[in-house]
C-alpha cells in the first residue's frame, strides 16, 4: 500500500530535497522504518533513543493527530497522507 509522506523543509536534506515521499507501511512505526530505509539518518531526527516520536514533532494521518489515535500503532491505508509537522512555540 502506498502512503504519501509530507516532509518538513528542515528534514528534506535527508530526502534529497523532496517535499513528499511515497512509502509502503501498514502503521506509523513501519512508516518511520521505511523512511529510514529510503532516507538514511532521518529516523534519528524523527525518534528519540527509545524509538518514540520526538516531542517536538507532530505526526498527522489525513489531518488527524496520531496522539489522539493509536500513536505509532495508528494504521495506514492505501492513499493516506501523513504529515510530519515540527511543533512551533513562542510568545
Amino acid at each position: 500500500m502506498s502512503v504519501k509522506v509530507l516532509i518538513p523543509t528542515p528534514l528534506q536534506k535527508f530526502t534529497k530535497d523532496q517535499a513528499t515521499i511515497e512509502c509502503s507501511a501498514s502503521n506509523i512505526q513501519e512508516l518511520i522504518d521505511a523512511l529510514e530505509a529510503n532516507c538514511p539518518g532521518i529516523k534519528a531526527r524523527l525518534c528519540d533513543e527509545a524509538g518514540a516520536p520526538r516531542r517536538f514533532l507532530n505526526f498527522y494521518v489525513n489531518s488527524e493527530d496520531i496522539r489522539f489515535l493509536d500513536n505509532t500503532a495508528t494504521p495506514l491505508s492505501d492513499g493516506d497522507e501523513v504529515s510530519i509537522v515540527p511543533a512551533v512555540a513562542g510568545g
